[in-house]
């Protein structure tokens, strides 16, 4: 069969592999649509030690599909049933797990591969991130399962309640789902990026209100989120959905006095920034950082998905065939797109 292969930064190409049959606990899923995203074109521009620390390695981990073989063991899925699966299965048993800290469990189990025409799902998350979707959903609006459910739990730690102001710092695929969900709640939502076409999809997601920030310095763009919130005072909630230490100083300053930053964006390792302690101190303020997803952030994800609430397609820029791969990702970097379907 066709996958992806990574075989380290740059190295990233579609090749003949050999179909491995599912084994006890496990099943066999027909990739009907792949998904790009931004740890994928982070992880092919420099590589990442904890998803493939092994190389080469299978590619790839939004994905649905059809089951198309189970094995010994399986009973809650049968070959033809429509599938949607997570990238990962916590322990259960670790200290973050006992915990009831998930997302911080030692022992995640990863799922790579799904840049592929098939790929086998292990026992872990077949028992705990696995789902069936309704016929009413496509493979491609299903296939973002993994970055909603990461945002799930950024809404849940986030504490936005019922008419408050929310900024949300990017309008990206993350900076969606969260004006998405945020607007699901009853909050105003203000969208923050430096392109129109992003602003005018956070329109269209919900924002009441856009920021244009291109060629704006800090000061000005400062100036110009807090003249949208009630009395100038900040935002309630600010959310980072982008990813760089300017803009999560940013997402801090747009705060109101006692009010909460969900800093979301992974950013790189040894990254540092700076927060003004007196206001942290006189503002009282609250700095939530959130990484990953647990099995019931997943599952309501999942129910999101299906219900229509959330529209996977929104999300999706074009669906190409899987040799568009490392096209896609680098029309991604380009800022051509959000994100790819990937149709095998």
């Amino acid at each position: 069969m066709r996958a992806a292969i990574f075989r380290g930064p740059g190295q990233l190409a579609i090749e003949e592999i050999d179909r491995v049959a599912p084994g006890p606990g496990e099943i066999a899923v027909t990739v009907k649509a792949a998904a790009t995203c931004g740890t994928d074109l982070k992880s092919y521009r420099r590589g990442h030690p904890k998803l493939f620390p092994v190389l080469p390695a299978r590619f790839g981990h939004e994905f649905a599909g059809v089951v198309s073989e189970v094995g010994d063991g399986v009973t809650e899925f049968e070959p033809g049933m429509r599938v949607v699966a997570a990238n990962t299965a916590p322990c259960g048993q670790c200290w973050a797990c006992t915990i009831n800290r998930e997302s911080l469990c030692e022992n995640l189990q990863f799922l790579n591969g799904a840049f592929a025409e098939e790929i086998v799902i292990p026992r872990a998350l077949v028992e705990r991130n696995t789902y069936r979707i309704p016929d009413t959903l496509a493979f491609e609006a299903a296939a973002p399962l993994e970055p909603l459910a990461t945002v799930v739990h950024g809404m849940d730690e986030s504490g936005i309640g019922l008419g408050d102001t929310v900024v949300v710092h990017g309008a990206g695929p993350i900076g969606l789902m969260f004006v998405r969900l945020a607007t699901l709640r009853g909050a105003h939502v203000i969208s923050v990026d430096q392109s129109a076409f992003r602003l005018g999809e956070a329109a269209l997601a919900g924002a009441e209100q856009t920021v244009d920030i291109s060629g704006l310095d800090a000061g000005r763009i400062d100036a110009a989120i807090r003249d949208l919130t009630p009395g100038g005072r900040g935002a309630d909630v600010s959310i980072e959905a982008v990813g760089l230490p300017v803009v999560w100083e940013q997402a801090v300053r747009a705060l109101r006095p006692g009010g909460t930053a969900v800093l979301f964006g992974g950013t790189p390792k040894g990254a540092p920034f700076s927060v003004d302690s007196s206001a942290m101190h006189y503002q009282e303020y609250t700095l939530k950082g959130v990484f990953h997803h647990a099995p019931k952030y997943v599952k309501t994800a999942v129910d999101l998905l299906a219900s229509g609430k959330v529209d996977g397609m929104s999300l999706i820029s074009e669906t190409r065939p899987l040799e568009a791969l490392v096209d896609s990702l680098e029309d991604m970097a380009a800022g051509r797109g959000s994100k790819y379907a990937l149709v095998p």
